[in-house]
């Protein structure tokens, strides 16, 4: 099990999505991510670590548009925003600069916001 031990720190996201397949198809070819089935509604997150869970995704008739930004880290950004377009998500913000390195913002299918970033040059 991970250890939760650490307090007040962010421990699991979840987030809506339209069509729970489609997203699932998403996010397994974008990033790699697998998950743990919980009905027809709702699938755990797995952490990469094959450790736990780190968020969920549930299915809902409408997303609002506003909610909080999810940040992924990326040691290959130029990578990651190729896998993105390649899986069926959309730019909306090209590779830029920020403290701290380069990202980039997509949405997912469902129209969710997310964002990449790295702290690597060059990439």
């Amino acid at each position: 099990m991970p250890d939760h031990s650490i307090h007040h720190a962010i421990d699991y996201i979840e987030f809506t999505v339209q069509d729970l397949d489609q997203a699932k198809q998403f996010f397994a070819a974008a990033f790699g991510w697998s998950f743990n089935d919980y009905g027809p509604e709702y699938v755990g997150i797995r952490r990469m670590d094959a450790v736990g869970e780190c968020g969920g995704m549930y299915q809902a008739d409408k997303i609002v548009a506003g909610g909080p930004l999810v940040i992924l880290y990326s040691s290959d950004l130029e990578a990651s925003q190729r896998a993105v377009i390649q899986a069926g998500g959309t730019i909306s913000v090209d590779i830029m600069t920020f403290p701290g390195g380069l990202r980039f913002q997509f949405k997912d299918p469902s129209g969710n916001q997310f964002g990449v970033w790295s702290d690597q040059a060059g990439n």
